[in-house]
């Protein structure tokens, strides 16, 4: 008996062990089979979660962000042991001291899902396991990806320190609202930083992740409620927080951005503009727009908010002031039914969604606004932001044609801005004429201000970097930098006379834009009245491979066609290149590298790029005087010789002192530019100095065609020159450029070229500097190889229209007019 009884109870123990063998050793294969081709958990280590990148002003101030997911990463030591503790508190508690998995949870859930016959079925992973499914695994529901996730998390859990795996967790986690992470939903609905946030919010925030999308702080208040104050009360059970403070946190309401308790975080940030995404897209062809938008880079950006504002004002008046003069009304293009006229609530609904733009201010914000009624002395209007009506009076439309019944229907969304009067508003529209503003650091290449177009909401096309435009005469400059490197000096003087060039396309007759020719003039004069023909000459003269060499130097383009009709700037390039061209003539010739950001950092605060690498030799010095600035040495390539830059730059404030923006262009300290007109006006510019800032403007429609008779670049952009540099000279003021060593002063006569003496003075007196060494040849004239006899056609004809002068000998000469806003400041494919 004894022995069937040792024998029963053996064979028992014999069956046990082999059960509990044979499920070892099966638990053991299944985990073996599913885990040897799981990705390596010590990738973890590297793992960097996808981040916004954030964009800073000069003062620190944020003025945008990208991502695909918007999340702020924060290294664990910055999480407050607050928002650590409601975490661990609500997803957790074991956190510590599991290795990587729960049975005790596993095994409840498990419980409770077979109680339930699957109707209730609840996770049980530990925050371990919610990182393995986060960062490798996909989000179904099956017993293979548990096993996988719980084979993971034993692993992570082994191999990397529980702050790493939280760490991870805490920046990875999605907690709704498209935020990821717990700094950005701090942010997203309590607009706090993480140290700001009180025990009952850091408790909602860990509410969050059982169901995002089902726990909405506002549609499902009582829910989120709840369990926010069941993590409340885990973090008491837990020891985290006392007795007292459970008890005054969960009486606390529910608030958040969303119910509007809060200011959003997003009224703090500007529309979106030219510079900013001007910035994201240089940025994502030079990191890729994977890294860019997912690295996390804090991107501290050249901008001067101030005068970004002044850009955007000035060259929206001038679009404005052209589109006005037309007096053509196109309004939005936009309709709303007109069942939802008749109820406010309707039409406040359906005009909020209307795509218009919203980022415009000129004299006021521009506000989107619906036509209600149609009258014949007034219109009234729905204004989104405004009261339930307002009116546009008749006195509102006087520049345009025909009357509000011929322009407007009832139902038509417009642009409107307030009135002088209370309740009275004003049409407005956004141009069909565009163009593009940049200004400039002229030593660094800053680029401190940057308009794209009319408004960024109505065109994301940045015209000033994206746009390929004739530049015309504003690309002349180029061909007198070839000449006067080349041995020729301001004094030289080319014949300005018909020329005829056969061309494969037939014969090429260009001409001023005045239709007048003007005989030998000196260098000097050809520019500042823009002549050219004069151009042309001396093109030949030096040679167009070697002007294409110069523009290609200068980076207007990267290879340039050596074709004569080029001298007169008919092939395209874009403002951004030409502005920064222009900051080399005002800096004494050395290379610029035009940037939108000075400095870039990784998500850990490690500088990554910085755009000036010059060397500040005295900026640690405590000796230097209070007025006085320390030495910068700089390294950068000399890309044209510096008496060269000098002549140039004298000769362009020519352009501006008595030339073809002396009409518009009129600052408190010495500016130089030069205008520019293409073929029947399809483009106009303006691109000007002084001794700090280089700024430019074109203008000109998105489909080329003319702009009309009265369209020049001194007359439309060079106010938008002359009203933002105001602004930009009160703030940086202005000095005398820099005479460079190596050459003097000689006076001569502007209108012949003559040498005069020293004590010669006048209007017709300038003082040319020229390099030592070099005896100038007084008298010699140029004319390109090209015919220039009386009998080619107008020769005579305008010869007889100039004018006669008095020179400094006393003879009488003759010599053209003097230029208006662009009588011969046109160039392109004339």
């Amino acid at each position: 008996m004894i022995r069937f009884i040792l024998s029963f109870f053996g064979t028992i123990f014999t069956l046990v062990t082999l059960g509990i063998f044979m499920a070892a050793l099966t638990i053991g294969g299944v985990f073996w089979m599913y885990g040897r081709d799981l990705p390596s958990h010590e990738s973890l280590a590297r793992y960097q979660p996808p981040t916004i990148s954030r964009i800073y002003s000069g003062e620190g101030t944020l003025i945008d962000e990208f991502a695909k997911e918007r999340r702020l990463f924060t290294p664990i030591e910055e999480i407050p042991d607050l928002v650590k503790q409601a975490f661990i508190s609500a997803e957790d508690k074991n956190f510590y001291s599991h290795k990587g998995f729960d049975i005790r949870g596993i095994a409840a859930a498990g419980y409770e899902a077979i109680q339930s016959r699957g109707a209730n079925v609840r996770g049980a992973s530990t925050i371990p396991q919610q990182v393995a499914k986060n960062v490798f695994l996909s989000g179904e529901r099956s017993a293979e990806r548990k096993i996988k996730e719980i084979i993971l998390a034993n692993r992570m859990v082994t191999s990397l320190s529980r702050d790493v795996v939280l760490e991870i967790y805490m920046n990875e986690i999605f907690l709704g609202q498209n935020s990821f992470g717990v700094t950005a939903a701090a942010q997203t609905f309590f607009n706090k930083t993480l140290s700001e946030l009180e025990p009952h919010e850091a408790a909602m925030l860990a509410a969050m992740p059982q169901a995002p999308s089902k726990y909405h702080p506002v549609r499902a208040k009582e829910r989120v409620t709840d369990r926010r104050n069941y993590v409340l009360r885990e973090m008491f059970e837990n020891g985290y927080i006392s007795r007292d403070v459970y008890e005054s946190e969960k009486e606390k309401p529910l608030r958040s951005v969303q119910n509007g308790d809060f200011e959003s975080f997003r009224t703090a940030l500007p529309p979106r503009d030219y510079f900013t995404d001007e910035i994201r897209r240089q940025l994502s062809d030079d990191f890729g727009e994977g890294e860019f938008f997912t690295g996390g880079m804090a991107v501290r950006a050249t901008i001067d908010e101030e005068l970004q504002v002044e850009a955007a004002r000035s060259l929206r008046e001038g679009l404005q002031k052209y589109d006005r003069q037309r007096g053509v009304w196109r309004g939005t293009d936009v309709v709303l039914p007109a069942e939802v006229l008749g109820d406010e609530a309707a039409w406040r609904q359906a005009l909020a969604v209307a795509e218009v733009p919203r980022d415009i201010t000129l004299g006021g914000k521009w506000h989107p606004a619906v036509v209600l009624s149609v009258g014949d002395q007034q219109v009234t209007v729905g204004v989104e932001d405004g009261d339930s009506a307002g009116v546009v009076p008749r006195a509102d439309i006087k520049w345009m044609r025909g009357s509000f019944q011929d322009n407007l229907t009832v139902g038509d969304v417009v642009l409107v801005r307030a009135g002088e009067a209370a309740g009275e508003y004003s049409l407005r529209q956004v141009p069909e004429v565009q163009g593009g503003f940049v200004a400039m650091d002229v030593n660094s290449g800053r680029v401190l201000a940057m308009q794209g177009g009319f408004s960024y909401q109505d065109s994301v096309f940045n015209r000033a970097t994206q746009a390929q435009r004739q530049p015309g005469s504003s690309f002349k400059p180029f061909v007198y930098a070839a000449a006067l490197d080349s041995g020729y000096s301001p004094a030289t003087i080319v014949v300005d006379a018909p020329i005829e060039v056969n061309t494969p396309q037939g014969l090429w007759r260009p001409r001023n834009s005045s239709n007048k020719f003007y005989g030998p003039t000196p260098l000097r004069t050809g520019i500042e009245r823009s002549r050219n023909l004069m151009t042309i000459r001396l093109a030949q003269e030096v040679s167009m491979p070697v002007v294409a060499g110069y523009a290609e130097q200068f980076g207007v383009y990267d290879h340039m066609g050596a074709y004569l009709a080029n001298s007169l700037g008919s092939e395209e390039t874009t403002l951004y290149k030409m502005v920064a061209a222009y900051a080399m003539f005002a800096n004494g010739g050395e290379r610029v590298e035009p940037t939108l950001v000075d400095r870039i950092q990784d998500r850990y605060g490690e500088t990554i790029y910085r755009h000036d690498d010059r060397n500040c030799v005295d900026c640690s010095n405590d000796t230097i005087a209070p007025n006085a600035a320390p030495r910068i040495e700089t390294n950068r390539e000399q890309v044209m010789d510096p008496i060269t830059a000098y002549q140039l730059t004298s000769m362009m404030r020519g352009v501006v002192d008595r030339g073809t923006a002396a009409r518009t262009v009129n600052l408190s300290v010495p500016t130089a530019g030069k205008t520019g007109t293409t073929n029947d006006a399809k483009d106009v510019w303006f691109i000007g100095f002084t001794s700090n800032i280089v700024a430019g403007c074109y203008i000109g429609y998105d489909q080329p065609r003319s702009m009309g008779r009265g369209a020049f670049g001194g007359s439309m952009c060079g106010p938008v020159f002359q009203s933002f540099m105001e602004h930009a000279v009160e703030k940086y003021g202005g000095g005398p450029f820099d005479v460079p060593p190596g050459g003097y002063f000689i006076k001569i006569d502007r209108f012949t070229g003559a040498r005069l003496p020293d004590d010669a003075s006048g209007d017709y007196v300038v003082a040319e500097y020229f390099r030592e060494g070099e005896q100038p040849i007084f008298g010699l004239t140029y004319d390109g190889g090209f015919a220039m006899g009386s009998d080619l056609p107008l020769f005579e004809e305008a010869q007889q229209a100039g004018v006669s002068v008095t020179t400094s000998t006393g003879r009488k000469t003759t010599v053209g007019p003097n230029a208006s806003q662009g009588t011969v400041s046109s160039g392109g494919l004339y």
